[in-house]
């Protein structure tokens, strides 16, 4: 069964102080760059959200409950309602290449590693860790303990996030 990417939007955007998926870089909001790197790579993409979440028109959008607040909950949402493998990626990663989640989505490799240091995202999950995944929401366990499988690695900035203004501004730049 071929993945589908579940593209992360249920966090609070604190620290940018705007909602996340919608902040501007290049003309186009943020959440806009991880769903075309899924077109791109020819996978099917979905966005996993609180309901609450403002979000662009016209996505796909499977809603994860409110509480808790906890980045492998989506994980949850989008396994459940998947059938099959997925592959999280966070919204707030606008330079992740189509290429490696095409990777991910055709295996061996499940994760990224980072200078050694296996990353939760993106990432391939397999229905099979759902009941793992549902305790480590319940615990409140990191998400980088959660990952299993082989990784590939990759160069730190295809795995940047925009979390802060600065970051923000600096995306922008780069992607303008």
């Amino acid at each position: 069964m071929t993945a589908v990417v579940a593209v992360l939007a249920g966090g609070r955007g604190r620290r940018l102080g705007e909602p996340k998926a919608l902040a501007d870089v290049g003309g186009a909001p943020l959440i806009a760059r991880p769903l075309a790197a899924a077109a791109a790579a020819g996978l099917e993409a979905v966005v996993v959200a609180k309901r609450a979440t403002p979000l662009p028109d016209g996505l796909t959008v499977w809603h994860e409950p409110d509480e808790p607040v906890h980045p492998l909950l989506g994980v949850v949402t989008a396994l459940e309602r998947a059938g099959g493998p997925v592959i999280a990626l966070p919204c707030d990663m606008p330079f992740v290449p189509p290429a490696l989640l095409a990777r991910l989505a055709a295996g061996p490799e499940a994760a990224v590693r980072v200078h050694g240091e296996v990353q939760p995202f993106p990432a391939r999950y397999e229905p099979a860790a759902l009941p793992a995944l549902r305790d480590a929401v319940e615990r409140g366990a990191a998400a980088r303990a959660m990952v299993a499988g082989a990784a590939v690695d990759v160069e730190a900035d295809v795995l940047r996030s925009v979390n802060t203004p600065e970051e923000l501004a600096a995306a922008r730049e780069e992607l303008a």
